[in-house]
């Protein structure tokens, strides 16, 4: 194993003296509050379906709240999940469009076609048409349903807009990641637009306020106008704390004293998302929902440290499949859990809140086929064990194959040149190329001197495509077993197997031109018809515009983190 020490400290002194050994079974840094004895005795009762706030954030890192030891101030976010339950063996998908999509179908991504990479604002691609959706059937079941903040599913066409999957109101972004003032939005130079929408409109009017802000002042405008004897759901995808990293100055000013920039801005868009959250807990009290609501808390995939997170002590980071990108922050907080102020330690995936989530709503599940996700509401308000028992994280046939996997590698049932993992148990699997697989220590740590590209590089992996990790006892994946353990790679290679024989095609269309938003007013927006197939490829090269373009400012910044993301992954192992 080759390792390149970072000045003044190594890998291998914070294994060895201890930082990645604080107790994997003590989940908080933070006592958790003692449970009042006579609240398990008068356990509430669900006398109406409950108000449901699903909120998910952007980006955030497994590290970067509170109650994880961390140096950024999440006080509403800790009170929270101290009151409630908190999750610590929650898993989420990596990156955005799979999160996202397997939250509102209860599906993994092998079963929507979306096991590849994101929906691109320029592919004629969003969630598959046929699928029932999260909101659609909390519709069925009476509910009032809203979304604010980021889709990132598909827009192509009407027929994939929020509005038009579920929602009766809808305020956000349709792309990946905007200017959280202007909502400009680059993909690519020149193809630069506006993009933040109003049902099916450009909200042109809204340009000028900050994400986080406008969201939570919308989500309060809801819950006033509404009638909490009817049931709502809400769902508040913030754009925080994706890129670009953007926060009011009063926010910034407060990490001062950090010296690493990146991170110095990153944490203050995360504590301005924790003040907005107060702001909506504060909503709920104040309209009279609070009392019979379930707030539930998730990030969407790990943290990206070059922009300021920090998955710490966990391996990797987003867009791998490493334990930093895929284990989350997840919490749910609910005057209706019957066991609160504890941490469970079920396993929960982000496709087991679509039929729990439904199941609390009263709504029927009995005509929806085919769900992966599991209802783990008795694992979260009285703690009995999950019904889940394995994760598959993903299989991708089309993402780059490992150089030195093989049909042979994978006992001649599976081919370990393929991006795949699975957890089974206390098992995890991954093969092919898992992505970039450093330990990032915290970028503030003042013994690692000057800024966060001084980490250690570990090369033992680079002719390996193979990785068995007992995911329980070894939870920063620091001891590959998979040569002591042949029996079990061979038998979580069948699961894969198994899975893939379930698996339907990869839906990822080329980029259609027609997309550009110079055909759209300067917005991103439906380019195709109704009539359209769902992979149509009509259109033109845009025309360049008379008037002078308006330059976006993201535009530099997204080349530049699109260019040091090849340079960092040509590195990994």
């Amino acid at each position: 194993m080759a390792v390149y020490a970072l000045t003044g400290f190594s890998l291998v002194s914070l294994l060895s003296f201890g930082y990645l050994s604080w107790d994997w079974m003590k989940p908080s840094l933070v006592a958790d509050v003692a449970t009042d004895p006579m609240e398990k005795s008068l356990p509430p009762t669900f006398t109406r379906p409950p108000h449901i706030i699903f909120i998910l954030t952007d980006d955030q890192g497994y590290h970067d709240i509170g109650y994880h030891g961390s140096d950024i101030q999440t006080p509403t976010l800790d009170r929270l999940a101290a009151e409630g339950v908190k999750l610590e063996n929650y898993y989420i998908q990596p990156i955005c469009t799979p999160s996202r999509s397997q939250l509102i179908t209860g599906r993994y991504q092998i079963h929507t076609g979306l096991q590849h990479s994101i929906i691109r604002p320029r592919q004629p691609n969003c969630l598959p048409l046929d699928q029932v959706t999260l909101p659609q059937k909390l519709q069925e079941a009476g509910y009032s349903t809203h979304m604010v903040g980021k889709w990132h599913l598909g827009f192509y066409k009407k027929e994939c807009l929020p509005t038009r999957r579920g929602f009766d109101t809808f305020l956000g972004s349709l792309t990946g990641n905007v200017d959280y003032y202007t909502y400009d939005n680059c993909d690519g130079p020149g193809v630069c637009g506006y993009d933040l929408h109003e049902g099916e409109d450009v909200a042109w009017d809204q340009s000028g306020k900050y994400s986080t802000f406008l969201y939570a002042q919308r989500v309060s405008k809801i819950l006033a106008s509404h009638s909490p004897k009817e049931p709502i759901f809400i769902y508040v995808a913030f754009q925080a704390v994706h890129t670009p990293l953007q926060s009011p100055k009063e926010y910034i000013y407060r990490y001062r004293s950090m010296g690493n920039v990146a991170r110095r801005k990153y944490a203050a868009m995360v504590t301005c998302m924790d003040e907005a959250v107060k702001n909506i807990t504060w909503a709920l009290k104040k309209y009279g929902y609070y009392d019979n609501s379930v707030i539930v808390f998730s990030t969407d995939n790990g943290g990206q440290t070059f922009s300021g997170g920090s998955n710490w002590p966990l391996r990797g980071r987003k867009g791998t499949y490493w334990e930093g990108g895929v284990r989350g922050i997840g919490f749910v907080h609910s005057p209706l859990i019957k066991r609160k102020r504890r941490t469970s330690w079920a396993l929960v995936h982000i496709t087991d809140w679509y039929p729990t989530l439904v199941s609390l709503a009263r709504g029927n599940l009995s005509n929806v086929q085919g769900l992966d996700g599991y209802n783990v509401w008795p694992a979260i308000s009285e703690g009995k064990e999950s019904p889940r028992t394995e994760i598959l994280h993903n299989i991708d046939p089309l993402y780059n194959h490992a150089k030195y996997g093989s049909l042979e590698d994978g006992f001649g049932i599976w081919n370990t040149a393929v991006q795949a993992s699975i957890r089974v148990g206390e098992w995890k699997l991954l093969t092919g190329d898992p992505g970039y697989s450093d330990w990032i220590p915290p970028q503030t740590l003042t013994n690692f001197p000057g800024s966060w590209w001084n980490l250690e590089r570990l090369t033992d992996g680079l002719r390996k495509s193979v990785w068995l990790f007992n995911i329980t006892a070894d939870p920063y994946e620091r001891y590959d077993l998979s040569e002591q353990r042949p029996d079990v790679v061979r038998a979580l290679l069948m699961r894969l197997v198994h899975y893939n024989r379930t698996a339907i095609p990869v839906r990822y269309p080329a980029e259609n031109p027609r997309a550009h938003p110079d055909f759209n007013g300067g917005a991103w927006g439906p380019w195709a018809s109704e009539d359209d197939g769902e992979e149509w490829e009509g259109g033109r090269e845009p025309l360049k515009s008379r008037n002078k373009k308006k330059k976006c400012k993201i535009c530099k910044l997204r080349s530049f983190f699109r260019k040091l993301n090849t340079r960092l992954m040509s590195n990994r192992i």
